[in-house]
């Protein structure tokens, strides 16, 4: 399905130690899967740094296209934001060593990600604001730090206030994404999400920003390849 509505590649983050080998299973079976490596915030309790440890290896096993999904979470439970700061720290080394970008998770902590991303940034990180929710202000310091917003699901709800901020934000500065299986897209909200729903949230952009569907698709393509340095 998601090759039929136009989606040659779909960047696969990785949420946690047991995702590892099916992730890797599903992109040797499908080479437009491309792999992230990372560990997801809420996956982040007292023994973090021992995952890590199991996780690292990972990275002489295959080439992982990004360091993701990690970031920080406050949403649901806020008892390990010291250890997902401490974590972050170590994604960011990461990115730095394998010279890779970071699919950050920022939810409900937008201003401590971005003050992290600035006492790091040595011109050398770049990556993806994953479901980017924030204000224009933080849009444009996430901008001014080299990353891109992800856009998806959430720009087609009726309640969203994500079109009044892409409009202010230039086309170069944004991708497309879905967080599959949540937030699918208006007419499928609700339901399973999916890839293939990816030309419902670049139509609804193209409406937005008065330009055409190929536009769209065209600019935010050579936006993704450029942050992960693919051709």
């Amino acid at each position: 399905a998601s090759i039929a509505a136009n989606v040659s590649r779909i960047y696969m983050p990785n949420l946690s130690l047991a995702t590892i080998k099916p992730m890797l299973s599903l992109v040797r079976k499908h080479p437009c899967c491309k792999p992230m490596l990372g560990l997801h915030p809420c996956e982040i309790k007292e023994n973090y740094v021992q995952l890590l440890d199991k996780i690292e290896p990972w990275f002489s096993t295959y080439p992982f296209v990004a360091v993701g999904e990690v970031g920080i979470d406050l949403y649901w439970d806020t008892t390990f934001y010291k250890a997902q700061v401490a974590a972050l720290h170590i994604f960011i080394d990461w990115a730095l060593k394998h010279d890779l970008p970071l699919i950050l998770h920022a939810r409900n902590s937008l201003p401590e990600l971005i003050q992290i991303l600035k006492d790091r940034q040595n011109g050398h990180l770049r990556g993806i604001f994953h479901c980017f929710s924030g204000t224009l202000t933080q849009a444009q310091e996430a901008i001014k730090l080299g990353f891109l917003l992800g856009i998806g699901g959430v720009l087609t709800f009726s309640s969203s206030k994500l079109p009044q901020l892409v409009k202010a934000v230039d086309l170069d500065y944004l991708v497309l994404e879905t967080d599959a299986p949540y937030l699918a897209p208006t007419p499928h909200r609700g339901k399973r999400n999916q890839p293939a729903y990816l030309p419902l949230i670049a139509e609804k952009l193209a409406t937005i920003k008065e330009v055409s569907v190929e536009e769209v698709a065209q600019t935010t393509t050579t936006n993704a390849l450029r942050v992960f340095r693919e051709k």
